[in-house]
């Protein structure tokens, strides 16, 4: 419908249906933009189909596009998680943590187990530490109930109980040395 008040207005245009060379091109700028997993370029893919809609015969190719570009070497998983793993533990986040993120990147389990299991606990605990200012990192004298928060940032970062009640223990950067993941 036309606007009265602004004649110049136009009426919005409703998107072209997807073919065949469209959901090639789409998967094409998706995946030159973002470093991204098999899932979540088929997710992309059917919210462009549910957005705009089919134009071809029969259902419409997602998965022989996501494989075939995988193929290429364009969509790499294995490459994608362990990129995510070590950004994630260069900044302090916990084995658990790592696992959770691959999954929501939508990883197999086999897959994100595999990655989540080479993260270094104990240096992502302590790098978290060092960049919350926690622990030897952190001031000496601070409150039980300041305590217990920090300890609680611990746990949401992924770190087990006992390596973030052994990093919260330390008193210096020395004790930390002696520590164990495990």
């Amino acid at each position: 419908m036309k606007d009265r008040r602004n004649p110049s207005r136009r009426e919005a245009k409703a998107p072209k249906p997807l073919t065949a060379a469209s959901l090639d091109w789409f998967a094409l700028r998706y995946v030159e933009r973002y470093a991204t997993t098999e899932a979540r370029l088929a997710d992309y893919l059917r919210r462009k189909l549910r957005e705009r809609g089919w134009d071809g015969e029969g259902e419409a190719p997602v998965s022989a596009v996501v494989t075939r570009l995988a193929d290429l070497g364009y969509v790499n998983d294995r490459l994608f998680g362990e990129s995510k793993a070590r950004g994630m533990e260069r900044r302090g986040l916990g084995p658990r943590r790592v696992t959770q993120a691959l999954a929501a990147a939508g990883l197999d389990t086999e897959l994100r187990s595999e990655i989540g299991g080479d993260v270094d606990a104990l240096a992502s605990a302590v790098a978290f530490a060092r960049r919350k200012r926690l622990g030897p990192f952190g001031d000496a004298d601070i409150s039980p109930d300041m305590r217990r928060r920090q300890f609680a940032a611990f746990v949401r970062a992924g770190h087990s109980f006992d390596l973030a009640k052994a990093v919260m223990a330390a008193r210096s950067e020395a004790d930390l040395d002696g520590l164990s993941a495990d």
